[in-house]
């Protein structure tokens, strides 16, 4: 089996990281078979180099290797373009045409994007998979072939099926061995080690020196999110050789080249100015003070029952007057006159021994004003002063943007 190190050198792969390496360790070990693979992983993250290992390092490296991009072929033509034509079998189809399936034969077949076959060219590649056959668009005879198909996908294979777009039965074929290829925002060290060795690359293709990064430019492209991946990296070092013509880049110009609205990571407070932005905020706190309510009426119903069950027991007594006295709390904290909780214990002690006569009287009378406004206000004010007055924080705590904080501390003259 290939050294790691001398297949990373051979196919000018750059970087250490454990999941990279379990990655291209499993390709070098699944080479030498005739077993399906499915490469997973984001767009751009290197998916097309895996194949190419694998038929390298296979008893195929002397027959034909071909990369297909299922998702750049018309659905209308995929089927021809796979598997071939007749003569006649459509217009336009003036020769017989041999497929890819039929020139590959004995070699390595790539499939890019394989989630966006269309249903009908999945069954024939079910049938490819099985039994090694085919029949050309037009035609009626079944040929047979035999090649090594490495398919890839940046897709949700599950989601895919469950939606109905990718069948099932071919995802198990496809995938004996699933090889998952890494982010780039994952593999924080391989970074500028990549970015290097574009920038020479491009130095060389170029003619022009090489362009190098400040240290306050290095933690800013190690810090940054990179949704487009080593794709993307390429593509900014690329620019930044052609363009610069200080060849000595620092975070300032490099931050001109990092499109900043990359964070794809999800944002507790979201700075927008637009109305519908407000008014989902305004939504979240009424979902608040209404959970808030819900547990209330939950605790008095366990308080209820609790009492209804056991009497007089002190231990019972205690907890409960416990509960009370948090519900009591927690309403009052919320509108001082919004909540009256009266409980009222058994006059009689309950007396075990007479089965049924239960003398036990408990009455709860809750007055509960229900204004949201009345219970937003009440939780602002809190918010505000458990924060002692900054607006920040207080709005991160309620999970609103400062602008509608403001506007409602204006609102309720706070």
């Amino acid at each position: 089996m290939e050294n790691l190190q001398v297949v990373k050198q051979r196919f000018e792969i750059i970087g250490n990281d454990p999941h990279l390496n379990r990655a291209l360790s499993k390709a070098v070990r699944v080479a030498p078979t005739d077993i399906s693979v499915l490469v997973t992983g984001e767009s751009g993250v290197g998916k097309e180099s895996i194949p190419k290992i694998i038929h390298a390092l296979s008893h195929r490296k002397h027959a034909k290797y071909i990369a297909v991009n299922c998702g750049a072929i018309p659905e209308g033509t995929i089927d021809s373009e796979l598997f071939g034509h007749e003569k006649g079998a459509f217009t336009g189809a003036t020769s017989t045409r041999n497929g890819y399936f039929e020139v590959a034969d004995g070699g390595t077949i790539f499939l890019d994007e394989v989630g966006e076959l269309p249903l009908t060219t999945q069954v024939r590649l079910l049938r490819v998979l099985e039994n090694g056959e085919f029949i050309k668009v037009g035609s009626s005879k079944v040929q047979k072939t035999d090649v090594r198909i490495v398919a890839a996908t940046n897709l949700k294979m599950f989601e895919a099926i469950k939606k109905g777009k990718f069948r099932e039965d071919l995802y198990y074929r496809l995938s004996t061995i699933e090889i998952d290829l890494p982010p780039l925002r994952t593999r924080k060290d391989d970074i500028h080690l990549l970015f290097r060795k574009f920038a020479a690359d491009f130095a060389q293709k170029y003619s022009m020196p090489t362009i190098r990064l400040t240290d306050d430019a290095i933690n800013l492209l190690l810090s940054y999110n990179f949704p487009g991946n080593i794709r993307q990296l390429r593509n900014i070092a690329e620019q930044i050789s052609v363009v610069e013509e200080e060849r000595t880049v620092t975070a300032a110009k490099l931050s001109q080249y990092l499109p900043q609205n990359s964070n794809n990571l999800p944002s507790v407070i979201e700075d927008t100015s637009s109305s519908n932005s407000d008014f989902a905020n305004e939504r979240e706190i009424m979902y608040k003070i209404l959970f808030d309510m819900r547990n209330d009426i939950n605790d008095l119903k366990k308080l209820t029952l609790d009492l209804m069950q056991n009497g007089n027991n002190s231990q019972f007594q205690e907890k409960n007057q416990q509960l009370i006295n948090k519900i009591y709390s927690d309403s009052h904290s919320k509108n001082s006159n919004e909540n009256e909780v009266e409980v009222v214990y058994p006059q009689t002690p309950y007396n075990q021994e007479k089965e049924g006569n239960y003398d036990f009287v408990e009455t709860v009378t809750e007055d509960e004003t229900l204004s949201l406004q009345d219970k937003e206000f009440q939780m602002i004010k809190k918010s505000l002063e458990r924060n002692k007055g900054k607006r920040k924080l207080a709005a991160k705590e309620l999970g609103i943007s400062e602008r509608t904080l403001y506007r409602k501390i204006k609102q309720y003259d706070l």
